[in-house]
This record gives structure tokens, C-alpha cells and sequence, in this order.
């Protein structure tokens, strides 16, 4: 444990500073309506059910299910999934957009005793091969475009037998509404090789599972890591972790049954499993889904539904204020609004709190810390360090130590940049079926995260960079991060993503690529000038190249390495 006097982390001084009546720490085992604690995560949707089946649970377009509909319909799928063979331990892979039926699907597996693993949809045959074989999953639930598309060669492909489900973002629309705007180019594409999730919904109408024995140390997600460092981790996100983390965003932001959660984020990445779907059980409160994120159908949900909270990344708010539509839109529901993964400009915070009138609380974690492992109080506002214009990700959450340190592994003082080492309920306990790799990313079950930052004397910690991304240019360390802050307080500039480049003289150098807001021209000689006034000599850009989109994760943060591997201009 490092001492108070380096790391204001042990006793929290901000919590009394900053949000006044904040606990220093919660049960781990989350709190239920009674005051018990929980022996699993699937039974923080069982006690809200209890508390009021006829709540709503999920609004998808104008059709809203209730916390009844979705117990009684993951009932039956968890029956049908017992009945094909599923057992108690057995992996379940989810290959859907943000449908109601992940929701379902979801409890139905943990009904089951089951392990859910969460598959990005934009995931092809190579990607969806691997999370299938790395984690074992003997069934697979999908969308019927992603197994006419990718899924249905990959299963014939595979020599282990996998029982496919598959369902449509159309299946649960409200069938008297005009078709959304996102939805216009889906068609129904039942497969005749597939069992039906919604026929099996009915098939086993008013059944149930075998009720399992799961313990919060029991494995709920395995979530796939995006291999930046090598091929993709399965970390093992455990109930206890999951209910704590959901735990924590409701006493964190002050969630009541009253709030609404927009789900801009997608599900299958831990934010959506955890901001939006672990939460909302827990709550419980409603959530928001739109099938994906498309700026004009976001927009048009939030002035429909009027949702309060919602934790997405910063791409997100700066494709909303960008878009057409968006001049006069009515975001005043939004109160309770959080940003994580991906680097924010304090420029973007400004101008979305000018325009929409919320103010976006910086929020950071990882796969490995199941969500949150830091974030700003609801109510306080970041700080700015005056020396790279970052702005804070916030504090160490309830429960949560984190360690600042050197090369050697020793704490380093208040304002040094070194590596986040964080301990917590939320840490996962490694990852699956990879012992070495769990060894050097958790030894002794403290994440050593790979982001590099520091610390202020009040406690508030600053994301730097990857440890990976930094660039030496002429023996100096620039961070990309601070790099794209500056182009962010360009008014053309929209998006910005800044890598290392070889150079004969420097060893590297600075370039940077840019995307243009559609109402402000700008040419890469006056960004550069624009930089140049701002920073010192080896940090700024020497080239800027100007493109319609930067490459982006489904998260939406901006893809470094594929810029990289993008040949010169």
C-alpha cells in the first residue's frame, strides 16, 4: 500500500473536497432493496423484478418491454438453451447490435449458468473465429445479417459443434410505428439452418432453467481485449466484479429508479455491459437502445425518451455536435452525462456544455477493471493540468487504490508520469486459458494497465498516453495526447489522431491526421502554424494530412496503429 504522503489515494481527501457525503468505500457485494448483499449479478435483475415487474425495462424505438417481459422472456430462452444442451460453465457467444434481445440473451445464459461472450459486430470471419475457439463457446446467438454475412461459414468452417440461434434487430419493433431511420436497410433473413430466438421465446413460454449455483468469484463476461499488444485476452469479468462496478456507477452518479440510461454505447464492450446493461438491472431504470449509434436517430431518441445519464465515448458528442440536425435539438433531459475511452479535449467539454447545456464528467477504466476504475464526482468538474492541457480522468473510485510507478517498479511522487497499477473488487483475475499472460499483466492481482500518467497533490490523475504510443523525436518524449488537445482547440478541426513517423535527422517526428468540421475550412500549413504557436519545437507536427474519417474501434476511439500502417502522402 503506498503511503498517504506519496499517494493521497489511501484515505480519499477529495471525496470530503469534492463530493461532500461521498462513502470512502461500498459493499462489495452491491446492496439489494432489503439491505443483503448479492450472491451473483443475476440477481440484481431478480430482485428488481421483485420490486415491480410491471416497470419498464428496455425502450427500443416506440416499444417499450417491461422488467416482466424480459424475466419471462429469458426464462424460456434459458430453458430452450438447457434443452439443446447447454450446462452449467458452458460459454455463449453473443454476435448482436444493441437489441433488446442482448439484454435477454444475457440473462438467459446466466439462467442457464452460463458464461456470456460478448462479440463485436463488426468482427469478421477471422475475428469471430477466434473469440469462438479461444473461449470455447458452444452456442452462439446472432443476428441473422451477421451469420448470413460472416457467422454461417465460420460454424461450417469449424470442426466443434456450435448450436446457432439467431434473431433481427425488426423482431421486437412496435408493429403500428414507421420503420427508424437506422433500421431502413434491414431485411428479415431467417436462415433455415438456425433455431429462431423468438420461436423459442414462444416455444418455451412459462419454463425455466434448473436453477444455478453461481458465487460472485463465478465467471459473467469473458470480454475480449482489442489486442493492441498481441493477439485478443478473454478477460475473466466475475459476477463480484460486475455487481460492484454497477454499484459503483449508481452511487457515483446518484442513479435512482427515476433516471433514464441512453445506450450509445455498444454492448458488447464493457461500458455497454456495465454503464448501460449491469446498471440498469441493478437500479433498475430504463434503457435506451437504438440498434447502433447513428447521430440523427441518437438525437431523435433522446428528445423522444428524454434519458438522464449516459457514459459514451467522447466520438460520440463530437459526431452529435457535428451533425446537421443538430442545431435546436432539445438535450436538456441529459444530466448526468460521462465520457470514457478515448483521450478528451477540454475543448469538446466546453463547446457541449455551451450547446447542450450538460457539462461531460471524464470517466476511465478498462476491460480489466470491468468499467470504471476512475472518474470525475458527479457535480465537480475536472481540472485542467497546466502543463499539457489534459484534462483529469478523476479519482479512484470506491474501494480502489491506484499506484503511480517507475521503470523499477517504485511509487513515484505527485506530478512524475509513471504506469497506473490499480487494486480493486473491479480487477479481474486474469485472463482465460492465458496464465503468463495474466502473470505479467497481474502479478499478485494488481493490473499493470500499460497507461502512463500522473498524479496531483489533491488526487486527481491525468492520462498521458499508452506506454506504447509515445514518440521520441530528437531524444525528447511527446505524447500524442498532448498533440491532439492543441489541434482540438482548433475551431475546423474535428477529429484528430497524431503517431510517430520516421525521420533521418529526428529518429521520429510528429504527424498528425485530421478531420475537418463540415462548416470550417482549414489547410494543413495553418494547423501546423496553429500548432507551432502552442508548443515547443520537437512536439509539434511537421506534416498534417487531412481525411474525410479517422479509423476508429466500435467504441469509437481513434485507431492509432491503423493510422500507421496507412502508407505515406
Amino acid at each position: 500500500m503506498p503511503s498517504d504522503a506519496t499517494h493521497p489515494t489511501a484515505d480519499r481527501p477529495w471525496l470530503a473536497r469534492y463530493n461532500p457525503g461521498m462513502p470512502a468505500d461500498i459493499p462489495v457485494a452491491g446492496v439489494r432493496r432489503d439491505g443483503g448483499g448479492f450472491a451473483n449479478a443475476l440477481e440484481m435483475f431478480t430482485d428488481a423484478v421483485s420490486g415491480g415487474a410491471d416497470r419498464p425495462s428496455i425502450h427500443y424505438f416506440s416499444r417499450t418491454l417491461t422488467l416482466g417481459d424480459v424475466d419471462h422472456a429469458s426464462d424460456a430462452l434459458a430453458a430452450a438453451l438447457v434443452a439443446n444442451g447447454f450446462s452449467a460453465g458452458d460459454r455463449l457467444a453473443v454476435y448482436l447490435q444493441n437489441v433488446p434481445q442482448y439484454v435477454v440473451t444475457v440473462l438467459a445464459t446466466w439462467k442457464a449458468g452460463g458464461i456470456v461472450v460478448p462479440v463485436n459486430p463488426m468482427s469478421k470471419s477471422r475475428e469471430l473465429t477466434y473469440a469462438l475457439d479461444d473461449s470455447g463457446a458452444t452456442f452462439l446467438v446472432a443476428l441473422e445479417s451477421l451469420y448470413h454475412d460472416v457467422a454461417q461459414q465460420v460454424v461450417a468452417d469449424r470442426n466443434v459443434a456450435c448450436t446457432v440461434i439467431t434473431t433481427s434487430e425488426l423482431d421486437l419493433l412496435d408493429p403500428g410505428a414507421p420503420l427508424p431511420t437506422v433500421l431502413a436497410g434491414s431485411k428479415r433473413q431467417r436462415p433455415g439452418d438456425t433455431l429462431d430466438l423468438i420461436e423459442l421465446v414462444k416455444e418455451f413460454e412459462g419454463q425455466h432453467a434448473p436453477t444455478p449455483t453461481m458465487t460472485l468469484d463465478d465467471i459473467a463476461f469473458l470480454t475480449y481485449t482489442s489486442g493492441t499488444t498481441g493477439p485478443p485476452k478473454g478477460a475473466m469479468n466475475t459476477h463480484g466484479n460486475v455487481v460492484f462496478n454497477a454499484q459503483s456507477y449508481r452511487t457515483w452518479m446518484s442513479l435512482t429508479p427515476d433516471d433514464i440510461v441512453l445506450g450509445i454505447a455498444p454492448l458488447f464492450h464493457i461500458t455497454g455491459l456495465i454503464a448501460h446493461v449491469a446498471v440498469a438491472l441493478l437500479v433498475p431504470m430504463p434503457i435506451v437502445l437504438g440498434y447502433r449509434f447513428d447521430p440523427v436517430t441518437t438525437l431523435d431518441l433522446i428528445e423522444q425518451r428524454r434519458p438522464t445519464f449516459t457514459v459514451g465515448a467522447i466520438t460520440v458528442f463530437i459526431a452529435l455536435l457535428n451533425d446537421a440536425s443538430w442545431p435546436g435539438r432539445d438535450l436538456s433531459s441529459l444530466t448526468k452525462v460521462y465520457s470514457g475511452g478515448a483521450p478528451i479535449a477540454p475543448s469538446v467539454v466546453e463547446r457541449f456544455e455551451k450547446e447542450a447545456g450538460a457539462y461531460i464528467h471524464n470517466i476511465y477504466g478498462l476491460t480489466e477493471t470491468t468499467s470504471p476504475s476512475h472518474g470525475v464526482p458527479m457535480g465537480a468538474r475536472s481540472p485542467v493540468d497546466p502543463a499539457s492541457g489534459a484534462l483529469s480522468v478523476g479519482v479512484p473510485i470506491f474501494n480502489t487504490v491506484v499506484r503511480v510507478i517507475d521503470e523499477d517498479g517504485n511509487d513515484v511522487a505527485p506530478g512524475e508520469i509513471g504506469e497506473f497499477v490499480t487494486s480493486g473488487p473491479q480487477v479481474v483475475a486474469g485472463y482465460w486459458n492465458k496464465p503468463d499472460e495474466t502473470a505479467h499483466a497481474l502479478p499478485g492481482g494488481s493490473l499493470h494497465t500499460g497507461d502512463v500518467g500522473f498524479m496531483d497533490v489533491d488526487g486527481w490523475f491525468y492520462v498521458v498516453d499508452r506506454k506504447k504510443d509515445m514518440i521520441i523525436a530528437s531524444g525528447y518524449k511527446v505524447w500524442p495526447r498532448e498533440v491532439e488537445d492543441v489541434l482540438y482547440q482548433h475551431p475546423a478541426v474535428r477529429e484528430a489522431g497524431v503517431i510517430g513517423v520516421p525521420d533521418e535527422y529526428r529518429g521520429e517526428t510528429v504527424k498528425a491526421f485530421v478531420s475537418l468540421r463540415p462548416d470550417i475550412a482549414a489547410t494543413e500549413h495553418e494547423l501546423i502554424a496553429f500548432c507551432k504557436e502552442r508548443m515547443a519545437a520537437y512536439k509539434y507536427p511537421r506534416s498534417i494530412e487531412l481525411v474525410d474519417e479517422l479509423p476508429k474501434t466500435v467504441t469509437g476511439k481513434i485507431l492509432r496503429r491503423n493510422l500507421r500502417d496507412q502508407p505515406s502522402s
